[in-house]
Order: C-alpha cells, then structure tokens, then sequence
C-alpha cells in the first residue's frame, strides 16, 4: 500500500553532535502544537526511545535493520506512524556508521533509503568555522541516494561564530535548518550505558524534553522542517501488523544447521518443529493466558512490538514493578523480564523477598519464563552481593568491561521461545559479568563476531545476554504463549 506521512531522518556526522537533542525537541515541540508525531529511533537503543515516548505521548519504536532486516524497516515504520500527521526518525552514530564490517547495514543512511525519507545533518560546530562546508560537503555527496535536506548547527559559541558558519555553508548547497547555542543546563544525565532512562526521573525528563522544545522553537526553521518532511514521497510498503506475522509463523528466523566447530556439544542444527496451531485467542474472544511483563524503573528496555506479538498470540498481558510489588500479577501463566538497570537497584531489588521467591517458585513450577539481560541478572543467585531470585546457579557483579555489540546466534537447544537450531540476531549491551555465563544447557550458541555458548535453558526458562527483537521472530511469541497454554 502508498504510505505518504511526512517524514524527517535526524541525523548526524558522529555521536554527540546532538541527535537526541534535536529530534527529541522538535517530536515534543510538535506534539504540543497538536500534531500526531510518530517517534522513532535507528538501531537497538532502548533509552532515546523512552525520551521520544515522553515528547510524543507515543511508543518509541525502533528501526534497525540488522535485528530485523531490511525487509521490515519499511512495514514497521508504516505500522508506527499510522494515522500520524509526521513521523521523526533519530538516527544511531554516524550518518554511514553501521554493522561493524558489514557495509552500510543498519546504518542511519540505510534506513533513510529505504524509507525515501529526507535527512537533516545534525553538525557540532564548536571547534570548526569554514571547514564546515567541507564536513557537510562530504556527507551529501558520499552516497547520491542519501537525501540532506538541510543542516542545524549545534553547540554554537556567538553570533560572529554563526555567521562564519553561515557564510560558509551559503557554498555548499545545504540550507541551514536551524542554529543552536551551547544550553548545558538541559543537559541529560549520563551513565555507565548512556542516558538515564525516563521511568527513573520523570519529573526532571518531563523539564528537559520541554526544554529541548524551547531550543528548537527558538533555534530552528521548524516551518522550512516541515516543508522538508512534507517533500518525502509516497513509500510503498505493507503496514506491519502483529496479529497477521504471529499467525504467519516463525518469519525470517528459521532452524539451520551450524557449523561442526561451533564449539561445544549439542550446538547443533535440526529439523524445525512442526508447524503449531494458531493459539486460542487468535480466532475468537477467549480470554488468554496471563503472562507478567516486569517493568518500573529497574526494567525499562522493551520492545512495543514484543507486548504486541503477545496480545495477538493470544496472551493477556499485565506490568508489574519488581521494586514495589510484592506478588506477581493474578493468574500468572508466564514471565517476561526484559533489559534495564538492576545494578542500580539491587538492594531494592534484593529486599523485596516475596517476589523475589514467587519468580523462583513459578520458575520451578515449568511456567515459561523468558529473560533478557537485567532478566537474566534478576534471575541469579545474587547480584554485586545482593540476592537475587535464585532461580539459576549463577552470580553478576559489575564490571570495568563494557560488552557492547550486534550477535548472530543460534539456539543450543529447544526452549520455550524456539526449537533447536534456530538462527537470529541480536545485540549485547552490558558492563555486568555472570559466573558461570552459560548453564548445563545454554541459550544460544554466538557464532558471529565471536563463537561462544551463552544464557540458561532449564525447564521453563529462558534466560541470557541476548536483547532480540521479536518482531523479525514472531514465532517466539507464538511458541511461547503455546506454552503459558500448554
């Protein structure tokens, strides 16, 4: 189908020239004038998501190319900006920095292609004048498929700084969209893993989005923006649609077989499990399992689309907070623990002993339970000295290490959320070490950039590392609410 909302791609020469700024501001200063902005952010990142929910009043969603495949970058965008008026995409890194090794894959530049979108050149200018012109010369004319509509000019130092930039740009083509001064007091605090996340100061992120609001409306041509985004022509894609990719099946991600030097034992391709039946819930109004999502402050990195895939798998799905509450939802029928910070809050974490031993019994009941990273954590004997639920025979400690990266990987064996020898990909992000970092059983075999075994399978759970994106696996969904059922 013809998708034609108004479209920008925030982008930028390197990280820190002042992405999430920008786009972050103009989705908040757009929101508050009535439009319906569609957030969206290129690659893995959880965090600047959360802010573009904050701006919008929408799910941030992300766009990455590697988790999901080129195939998807366009459907799930459509399936975003939906009955939106604009749709703002930050971009990740550099405008042409991607997959390490991989060419242009999951690169901001990518995916403006495939979604005919046109791209504003978000440029640090604090230690350049002239040169500029060279800088975004070279950004414009690097790939003629790429479309820069226009630059903003950050962290600025005066007015005879600006007109140097000005006079400069005035050779090079590039309209300039926008000029902003240096403003540290909006700053967003950083740490160990970048920004900290919105569901742990909201208050003070509620101030800051607004601020970055104020300096696009003062700094920024938001009506030549505009025009800019209304320029994006009509994309031809299919709308993504949850419902419709559960009952298709397990999508790109499939068994096959691995190779005889993956390293260890029953790392291993088979033969995929016969198709299963749609669950119940997909063809009528039955009402479906409940499977708990953790949430709060300490597990705030998930996907939209994985709540969504589950819902139309058939599941009823309800957030809890494992800082406050102390019983698990009514009804448990399955667990998803998600990424976020549980070093920052082991103690809290640690000290809500009910819940902590009703995630260990519902693990030792075979429930399914699916754990990504601060889930995995969660999930082990202890964490920095604190306890934890116990349910796998392991302990985390921070680390000076950060381990940061996209993985391709294979699952070892069969799991509650896929059948042995299926390939995926997936993306790690912690400064955490576990000891032991794999079971008797592990999760997945990592056979790309590095080969190693990773993560846990023991009767319902699964747990690892591993952040992955379900939409490019609908059929984890599926696979695992068949087994809240079974």
């Amino acid at each position: 189908m013809s998708v034609s909302v108004p479209r920008l791609v925030i982008a930028a020469p390197s990280s820190g020239s002042g992405k999430t700024t920008v786009a972050t501001g103009l989705m908040a200063l757009l929101a508050a004038r009535g439009l319906a902005v569609s957030p969206h952010k290129v690659g893995p990142d959880y965090i600047d998501a959360g802010y573009h929910t904050l701006a919008t009043g929408r799910p941030g969603r992300n766009l990455d190319a590697y988790l999901c495949g080129t195939e998807l970058v366009g459907p799930l965008f459509a399936h975003g900006a939906a009955g939106c008026d604009l749709a703002v995409v930050e971009g990740v890194m550099g405008l042409y920095d991607g997959a390490a090794g991989q060419g242009e894959l999951a690169s901001t530049a990518q995916v403006a292609k495939l979604l005919r979108a046109p791209v504003v050149l978000v440029v640090d200018a604090s230690s350049q004048s002239r040169s500029v012109a060279a800088l975004v010369h070279g950004f414009a004319s690097w790939d003629p498929e790429v479309r820069i509509g226009g630059v903003i000019l950050n962290k600025v130092g005066s007015d005879r700084h600006e007109q140097l930039l000005r006079e400069a740009l005035d050779e090079s083509g590039v309209p300039v969209l926008g000029v902003l001064r240096r403003a540290a007091e909006i700053e967003t605090p950083s740490r160990h893993l970048g920004l900290v996340p919105v569901a742990e100061r909201r208050d003070d992120a509620v101030s800051v989005v607004r601020g970055l609001a104020e300096r696009v409306r003062v700094g920024c041509d938001v009506e030549g923006l505009l025009a800019l985004a209304r320029s994006a022509p009509s994309l031809e894609v299919e709308v993504w649609d949850a419902g419709d990719a559960v009952r298709a099946g397990a999508g790109p991600v499939r068994p096959s077989a691995v190779p005889s030097n993956a390293g260890r034992a029953g790392l291993r391709g088979s033969a995929p499990d016969p198709a299963p039946q749609a669950p119940a819930g997909l063809e009528g109004t039955l009402v479906g399992p409940v499977v708990a999502v953790a949430g709060g402050s300490a597990f705030t990195f998930s996907y939209a689309e994985h709540a969504e895939l589950l819902r139309a798998a058939g599941a009823d799905v309800v957030v809890f907070d494992p800082l406050r509450d102390e019983e698990l939802p009514a009804g448990t029928a399955g667990l998803v623990i998600g990424g976020g910070f549980p070093e920052v809050y082991a103690a809290e974490l640690g000290a809500n002993e009910p819940l902590r031993k009703a995630v260990a019994e519902l693990a030792r009941s075979g429930a399914p339970v699916a754990a990504e990273c601060a889930g995995l954590l969660y999930l082990a004997r202890s964490l920095d000295g604190a306890p934890m639920c116990g349910v796998l025979d392991a302990d985390a400690r921070m680390s000076e290490r950060l381990t940061l990266g996209y993985r391709e990987a294979v699952a070892v064996g069969d799991s509650v959320l896929a059948a042995a020898g299926t390939r995926l990909r997936g993306h790690e992000f912690h400064r955490t070490v576990l000891e032991p970092g794999a079971g008797p059983a592990p999760a997945w075999g990592l056979v790309r950039p590095e080969r190693r075994v990773e993560g846990f399978v023991q009767r319902g759970v699964h747990a690892s590392y591993l952040h992955t994106h379900w939409a490019a696996a609908p059929g984890m969904a599926r696979r695992f609410v068949e087994r809240c059922v079974a």
